[in-house]
């Protein structure tokens, strides 16, 4: 926990640390991204432990998902950093020459970066990774809500980094009030539309530019074109990924209502593939000294964050009929993966973003109907749409405003360093991964540097008749 005091002299020490300017060499960058990438080889095994303990994420989804993607990520900026930082020079224009022109690219100076708890390590160091990169002092302010992964941040931070280059600030609400009160030259929040909402508040009283990585309900349209059975499969896995606490998870999907059915069916078929024949009950006294009891599937499958969100997960499936799945294990935090279908517009499911192992499905008749229904409700972090007729794409994917999003598959889209993530309207301001990253968190200063002559007297009163023709020639 860190007092407003704490908070306050930290900030302070990040920003005389930056004048200095340390950061602005690219070298320096570098070596800074190396002892990351180097830290989170070695403590691998670590932060994989603290994602199971405070996700129950196995493994191998916490490296594809997380560990592995920060890698990446990092070795992407390591290569790209000296070009990205580079001065680039541009031809001055007429009413310019002579001149030389030329675009310097800035470090903001001290950042804040705000994560969740969904994909708690992925979402506070690879943002971090693009602030370091860009030369900036930054602070993390991981979620209490993943508190084994917090502690391990804190640590390796504290490892490759001098506080008063990177740090990290742990607590809840009151430690995120209190640096929300701090004024910092660019604030990167991921997180609920809610709080979203508050952050952009509290930046405004500052006049601090932010990015804001939020949600939404990004749906799923299948028409009857489609391979359903592959469909299906990248939509289980898409939605099931983290157990559906992902921000670009297929909330819901709309399917062409002659394909219904079967396409239900191969829902229900890929789920039994990937997570077994066995219900999610709850287990007996003894489960917990007896972990061979569980399904085997259900070892590895994330849990749901706490009790509360359970509860508003398991709330939303009440009232509705479930094709697969339905129950939950309140024990374990486990929810089973859940289809729904005959689900209303209005149903209560269809309100908010699910976070959670359930997918409504509801059908059309007609394109026109599913785009209608789309660009009725906020912009979509994402759109998934499956089929093979390109025209049908090129009008949704035309039509239709969403963050991004990808044709016959899901998720993968954000999975490239070389194409930016991020939100509009609802869903979010701002994009990062790769370069984006770096120019979220870079001022592009733009300079003009002129010779002593010539000198025209053209701009300078007294203004003429002949000056006046002259400026029509030149500024056209």
């Amino acid at each position: 926990m860190e007092g407003r005091d704490r908070i306050g002299a930290l900030v302070a020490r990040q920003r005389t640390w930056f004048a200095k300017g340390r950061t602005k060499d690219v070298k320096f960058r570098l070596a800074a991204l190396k002892r990351l990438r180097d830290v989170i080889r070695l403590r691998e095994r670590e932060i994989a432990a603290a994602l199971y303990q405070d996700l129950h994420k196995s493994s191998a989804e916490s490296y594809m998902t997380e560990i592995g993607m920060v890698l990446d990520e990092i070795g992407f900026l390591i290569r790209h950093t000296p070009a990205y930082a580079a001065t680039r020079r541009v031809l001055p224009a007429l009413s310019q020459f002579p001149a030389d022109c030329r675009i310097q690219k800035d470090p903001y100076g001290v950042t804040l970066v705000m994560s969740p708890w969904n994909y708690p390590f992925l979402l506070s160091l690879e943002p971090a990774a693009g602030a370091i990169a860009a030369g900036n002092c930054c602070i993390i302010k991981p979620s209490a809500y993943a508190p084994a992964v917090s502690r391990v941040i804190r640590s390796l931070v504290r490892e490759a980094f001098d506080p008063r280059h990177v740090a990290v600030v742990e607590g809840g609400r009151e430690e995120n009030g209190r640096l929300l009160e701090e004024k910092f030259d660019y604030i990167f929040f991921t997180g609920s539309v809610q709080v979203g909402k508050l952050v952009m508040e509290k930046a405004a009283a500052h006049l601090t530019p932010v990015t804001l990585e939020l949600g939404g309900k990004s749906p799923c349209i299948v028409m009857r074109d489609a391979d359903l059975n592959r469909a299906a499969k990248r939509i289980v896995f898409g939605k099931l990924l983290n157990s559906g606490q992902t921000c670009v998870a297929p909330d819901y999907c709309l399917v062409q209502e002659e394909v219904l059915e079967p396409f239900l069916s191969c829902l229900a078929k890929w789920i039994r593939r990937f997570w077994g024949e066995a219900p999610l009950e709850e287990p007996q006294e003894d489960t917990q000294e007896n972990p061979q009891e569980y399904p085997p599937a259900y070892r590895d499958y994330p849990r749901m964050v706490n009790e509360r969100h359970f509860d508003r997960v398991m709330g939303l499936i009440a009232g509705q009929e479930a094709v697969v799945g339905g129950m939950g294990n309140r024990k374990t935090l486990q929810i089973a993966p859940t289809v729904l279908k005959n689900v209303s517009p209005d149903a209560p499911v269809m309100q908010e973003e699910i976070f959670g192992p359930v997918l409504p499905v509801l059908s059309f008749r007609r394109i026109s109907e599913a785009e209608a229904f789309v660009a009725e409700r906020p912009k979509p972090l994402a759109l998934y749409l499956f089929t093979e007729n390109k025209s049908v794409v090129r009008r949704i994917m035309g039509r239709l405003s969403f963050g991004g999003g990808c044709v016959n598959d899901t998720i993968l889209h954000l999975a490239s360093s070389r194409m930016g993530f991020g939100g509009v309207g609802a869903s979010g301001m701002g994009s990062y991964h790769g370069k984006k990253s770096f120019d979220t968190f870079t001022h592009e200063k733009s300079i003009l540097d002129r010779t002593r002559r010539p000198d025209m007297p053209l701009r300078y009163p007294p203004y003429t008749k002949t000056k006046e023709r002259l400026l029509h020639c030149f500024l056209k």
